[in-house]
Parts: C-alpha cells; structure tokens; sequence
C-alpha cells in the first residue's frame, strides 16, 4: 500500500514538472512568435537597412534609424562589462577563499541587499550622486560612462553570488593538491580552484550582461535620451530598452510596430550574445 501510494505521489509530481517545464517554453514560444511576427514585417516595411543602419529616429517625420541606439547599447553594455565583470569576480573570489567569518557574515547579506534594490532607486543614486560628479569632472553628466558605471554596479550581485557559488562548489582537493605541490595559497586559488569554476563564473556572466542589456528605468534617467550617434564616452545617448520605455506608451500604427521591431533587434542581440559566451564556454571546457 505504501509503495503504490508512493509511486503515485512520484508520478503525480513527474507530470507537475512536466507540464510546470513546458509552460515555460511555451511561454518563450509565444513572446519570440509575437515579437518576429510583429517586427519582421515591419522592419520589411520601413526597410531594413533604412530601419537598422539608418542615423535619425523622428516618428513625426516617418523616419525610424535605430543605428545611435544599437551603438549606444552596445558602448553601455561594454562599459558596464568592463567595470562590474572584474570587481565581481574578485570579490567572489575574496568572498569565496579570503574573507574571514566575521567580515564574511557581513559582506554577504549586504552583497544579497545590493539584489534587491529597485532599478528605480539606483537609477536615482546615479542621477543625485553619479550625474553631479561626472558633470564636475568632465563637464557632461548623463552619458555614457555614467550609464555603464551604474550598470556596472548593478550587475555586481549577480556576478558575485553565481560565481562565489562555483567557487564554493569546486572539490577541496583541487586547492589540496596545488598546495601540495608547493603553489602558495593565492597561487592555488588562481591558478586551481578559479579555473575548474569557470563553466559556473560565465554562467553569472551571461546573467549579469542580461541584465545590463535589458535594464531600462536606471538608464533613462541617466543616459542623457538623444537618439544620436554618440561622438563620445561623454555623449549622452538613448539605448533601445529606453527608446522602447520613452514611446510606447503614446505610440500608434507604424511608430508603434517600430518600436516592437526594436525589440526583435534587442531580443536577437541579446540571443547573441549568449551564443558567444556559449562558444567561449565550450571552448574552454574543451581545453
């Protein structure tokens, strides 16, 4: 009796995370058809040069160039890389192998805090705090660099806790053995433990650049919103999650099937983007 009464208990939740499985799919189905039913033809119909490489963005006039705005997000995106990709991984790997107790047990919840922030909190951090310092350095405040340093930052929690996490996950004995063959106890962490996380530190990677790449209310209040191609690192610039949030909610006919075709650019952008960092992490787990 127990046993059949077991048997439906496990068969009862296969079926639950079955279907639990394929309404996620389906889900992603239906937003990729909406998104490519809606945006192809409209790309067909501006044009798809004309919509993709071309330089103004005036509904008003019939014109829809989102090429300043693929620029901005990739400038925004690479910045926000290139300062919250190396803080987070060296904190994960202080976190995860340098980090008292009692420092740890204080870092971590404030590293779990950072998560939950609204955008909308660090979007007006960067336009009090961020903004002001930036114009009296360098005489522009919303611009690029502003939006790539607060990206940055808030793509830190998720890089830190998954790759603090793969650190943790990697067997003692790796550590063990390179100390063993007299690495000193840095020398171990890089050069034994960092390498057999990696598959989990990309991982996180790919997260938080998801995230930088989609993230909208902080970068509209700090990026400048010019739909222009930028000149410079100091030019303020519009990306296209914010061109989307800005004119959506007024849009009508041809500008509004623009702007869900300016999804489609994102939503490929960001599939490759994924696909590279997938090839990078096959490659690396072939050598």
């Amino acid at each position: 009796m127990k046993h059949n009464l077991h048997a439906i208990r496990e068969g009862t939740m296969k079926v639950v995370f079955l279907l639990t499985a394929c309404i996620s799919i389906l889900a992603v189905a239906l937003i990729c058809i909406f998104l490519f039913a809606n945006g192809i033809p409209t790309m067909h119909k501006i044009g798809l040069g004309k919509f993709l490489f071309g330089m103004t963005w005036a509904p008003n006039q019939n014109l829809y160039g989102i090429f300043p705005m693929i620029i901005a997000s990739i400038l925004v995106t690479g910045g926000a890389i290139l300062i919250g990709v190396p803080l987070g991984l060296l904190c994960a790997l202080y976190l995860a192998r340098f980090c008292p107790k009692r420092l740890y047990s204080v870092l971590k919840p404030a590293v779990d805090l950072l998560a939950g922030i609204p955008s909308i909190v660090y979007g007006f951090f960067g336009l009090v705090v961020l903004v002001p310092a930036l114009q009296a350095m360098f005489g522009s405040g919303k611009s690029i660099v502003t939006a790539s340093i607060m990206l940055g930052i808030m793509i830190l929690p998720t890089i830190i806790s998954v790759s603090e996490s793969s650190l943790r996950a990697v067997p003692e004995s790796y550590y063990e053995g390179s100390l063993a063959l007299g690495a000193t106890h840095e020398r171990s962490v890089f050069s034994a433990v960092f390498p057999a996380a990696r598959s989990g530190i990309l991982a996180g990677i790919i997260l938080g650049v998801g995230r930088a790449i989609g993230e909208t209310m902080a970068v509209v209040m700090i990026a400048g919103n010019q739909p222009i191609l930028p000149k410079s690192l100091l030019s303020g610039v519009r990306t296209l999650t914010a061109n989307i949030v800005l004119e959506m909610g007024y849009a009508t006919d041809l500008h509004r099937e623009a702007l869900i075709a300016c999804g489609v650019v994102l939503f490929v952008f960001i599939l490759l983007i994924n696909l590279c960092f997938s090839a990078v992490k096959r490659k690396a787990d072939a050598t």
